[in-house]
């Protein structure tokens, strides 16, 4: 297989989807590996290391499309990468396709395979692929939540973890998963007054079990998210429906009384947010104040720490690029947690979540699958 790893262009963006350590192994399995120059800079890995193992480099985005057939990327492709794609490519990267009804429309009419990471599954029924970038993203949220708490950011002027004789900060974390769970253990870590609200028991239990009190675990009803946002300084939205659209679960009005300065942090940004007011942002300019509130809405929280967040997601990845460079599509057959990636097969919605979003027609992946096969060679 000829795999290509293009520089990502969306603003911001500072990671590359494969380090050179990946790229090796792909080219010890007689695979052929095209990186464009300067990929990896931003993460601090140079062309040479990737040289070094064997990686062919290209100059330019046009050059990494031409040369590969499965392109390795970690944000969805932007405008100028639209015309490069087409019904010979397999694309293996974070789509977040029910934000952007623009995006799955030039997918679709691409005719290439588009495989998501984020709803890819492992047996367990997990999310492996999101897992690593939600545990940043989980870190991340809460260290610019008390950045932006500061007053010279237009926050409140509270410290996260209070000092002896004055409280702490309130934060509200809504959702319990990845996300929610690494920002409890950075808000408890830094010693804030920490909820979080899920609207699964067992979920709740396992929080409950881990932090013995130290983090309020509660159920979630709307009335209840309504009222402890009211009073929490920081409020982190987490709340994941897998390829979907993120439910919005604190509307204007309500934000219109929470105390000015407050913090809102949207992690759902990357599937349309999970607040009214939310629209994204980027790391250069990362906030604005709405309805007297500070919105922390950076679509690519990971990219901050470009290099961490590249180690974690080829760690993660890895496996899955090599059985596709082994097999290509095929692959999916036989593993229905991989088949769960694939949103987009040859002009076909296969995402049934993305169709109900948008009102788009899709098609059962695996009779999408059997309508079309492409062999590949190494």
């Amino acid at each position: 297989m000829r795999i290509g790893i293009p520089k990502e262009v969306k603003v911001g963006e500072n990671r590359v989807a494969l380090t050179p350590a990946g790229a090796a192994e792909l080219s010890a399995a007689g695979h052929s590996v095209y990186v464009m120059r300067g990929a990896g800079n931003a993460s601090g890995f140079a062309d040479v290391a990737y040289q070094q193992v064997g990686a062919s480099m290209v100059d330019s985005l046009a050059e990494v499309y031409a040369c590969a057939e499965l392109i390795v990327k970690v944000k969805e492709p932007q405008q100028e990468e639209f015309a490069l794609l087409n019904h010979r490519h397999i694309l293996f990267t974070y789509l977040h396709l029910a934000a952007s009804r623009e995006l799955t429309e030039m997918l679709l009419a691409s005719g290439a395979s588009c495989i998501a990471y984020e709803t890819l599954v492992d047996a367990q029924g997990r999310l492996p692929l999101l897992a690593p970038m939600s545990e940043i993203a989980g870190r991340m949220a809460v260290q610019a939540g008390a950045h932006h708490l500061e007053m010279a950011q237009g926050g409140k002027g509270i410290l996260l973890g209070g000092i002896p004789g004055v409280a702490p900060a309130n934060v509200l974390i809504l959702g319990g998963g990845v996300v929610g769970a690494n920002a409890a253990a950075m808000a408890v870590g830094m010693g804030a007054q920490v909820r979080v609200m899920d609207k699964s028991i067992a979920r709740l239990r396992q929080l409950d079990d881990l932090w013995r009190g130290r983090v309020v675990c509660e159920y979630a009803v709307q009335a209840r998210i309504e009222e402890l946002a009211l009073t929490a300084d920081l409020v982190i939205g987490s709340v994941l429906n897998a390829g979907a659209s993120a439910p919005k679960l604190l509307g204007r009005d309500l934000i219109r009384q929470m105390g000015s300065g407050s913090v809102l942090v949207d992690v759902a940004i990357d599937q349309g947010g999970c607040f009214a007011t939310s629209r994204p942002t980027t790391h250069q300019s990362p906030t604005y104040i709405e309805e007297g509130v500070v919105h922390y809405c950076v679509a690519n929280i990971p990219s901050a720490v470009g290099r961490t967040a590249t180690l974690g997601l080829t760690n993660a990845t890895l496996s899955y690029i090599v059985r596709l460079a082994d097999s290509g599509l095929a692959v999916l057959n036989s593993d229905a947690g991989f088949r769960a990636g694939l949103n987009i097969h040859h002009g076909q919605l296969t995402q049934a979540a993305v169709g109900y979003s948008f009102g788009i027609p899709f098609s059962d992946v695996s009779l999408a699958l059997s309508k079309r096969q492409i062999s590949y060679k190494k």
